[in-house]
């Protein structure tokens, strides 16, 4: 069998908060940003829920240094016309002390239309991810895909954490932004489904009943995209930095892109029931990548950075196939100086002064970028 890497493009959704350069508070652009955006890099900027957001998104991307290069002009667009408008933009899961009660919702049918039914589980939602989207070559592949990649999710989201502070206070997680989202129905670690169509039914099903209208409404920490032929991985904090941007989703391809592999050889990776991928879930929401995780096939807990190293060396047969051998290198660079929220951290303890740290997020926003 002759495996197709190709068929693994990427692509990158990143949400950016909008500053007052004064206050450093969240701050409503009313939609300036994306107004302007838009004349620049057309539909890849959107509005948000909540007015203090920018969404952005790549074209697909071929590989990892073509991801890099979308999500660069993406960031120096962003940053170019808020400058130009007053403003400043950063990247980190939450926001270290804005309150969501004083932020507005952007004037959207389809907003107004989930603030009504999910009331203020979603007007505090006030929240920055990351989505990375990996293309597949037949949705019933992106479902074995995607019951596989399940078990890594947590993993990645301790590589992920920046989130540690919500509205003023030290939270004593490293990502808080998922107990935030939690309050949200179909949000989490998404079960296994046996077949395509067993997901596609479950689908049918809620939109039948009157649960969602969409498959959009689908809001776990990856899905099988209810349009594209792509995994959609939901799980992350923004990164502060692109190049850990670029990491992350270059890890999740050469994830897909392994088990991909195994297939192949009519090999599978073994399969872990939701609850047991959320008790690793929990653990990198709270400890990041200081923590332990549990390997469930030794039953028993491991240095979360051991088994990261693990990680890469399961990936390593295909990432020469993806050309992404440079990129996922960062991780390193990740486990070596710590995550967005450990680095969060290290300048709240040197200056005791939240202002000091959104203004750190701030400067990290174009770091990387040439």
């Amino acid at each position: 069998m002759n495996l197709n890497y190709k068929t693994f493009t990427l692509g990158v959704e990143e949400e950016y908060m909008v500053l007052d350069p004064v206050s450093r508070e969240l701050k409503s652009h009313e939609q300036k940003i994306v107004h302007e955006g838009q004349k620049v890099i057309k539909d890849k900027v959107k509005a948000e829920m909540h007015q203090a957001v920018v969404e952005v998104g790549t074209d697909i991307c071929a590989d990892a240094d073509e991801a890099f290069a979308d999500v660069t002009h993406l960031r120096k667009t962003i940053h170019d016309i808020a400058k130009s408008l007053g403003l400043a933009v950063g990247a980190a899961g939450t926001h270290p002390f804005s309150h969501w009660e004083s932020q507005l919702i952007t004037d959207h049918a389809r907003y107004y239309e989930i603030v009504n039914e999910l009331q203020e589980a979603a007007r505090s939602n006030l929240i920055f991810g990351l989505h990375v989207h990996v293309g597949m070559e037949s949705r019933e592949m992106a479902n074995h895909i995607a019951n596989s990649t399940r078990y890594f999710l947590p993993h990645i989201y301790a590589l992920s954490a920046n989130s540690p502070f919500w509205e003023g206070r030290l939270t004593g997680y490293k990502s808080f932004r998922t107990k935030v989202f939690d309050k949200f129905p179909r949000t989490g670690i998404p079960e296994s489904f046996d077949s395509i169509e067993a997901y596609d039914n479950y689908v049918k099903l809620l939109i039948k009943t009157n649960c969602i209208d969409n498959a959009k409404k689908i809001w776990w920490d990856l899905r099988v995209h209810p349009f594209f032929n792509t995994v959609e991985f939901r799980i992350c904090d923004v990164p502060m930095t692109i190049d850990e941007t670029i990491a992350l989703a270059s890890l999740f391809q050469a994830i897909c892109a392994r088990i991909y592999m195994l297939r192949s050889k009519n090999l599978n990776f073994i399969q872990y029931s939701r609850a047991l991928i959320n008790e690793n879930k929990w653990r990198a929401s709270r400890y990041g990548i200081d923590g332990r995780l549990i390997d469930f096939g030794k039953e028993e807990e491991v240095n979360t950075r051991a088994l990261i190293y693990e990680l890469l060396e399961f990936v390593d047969p295909v990432i020469n196939h993806l050309g992404s051998r440079n990129r996922i290198a960062y991780v390193n660079k990740i486990l070596e100086g710590g995550t967005g929220a450990d680095r969060q951290l290290s300048v709240f303890e040197q200056t005791k002064n939240l202002v000091s740290v959104v203004d750190y997020i701030q400067s990290q926003f174009l770091s990387g970028i040439n």
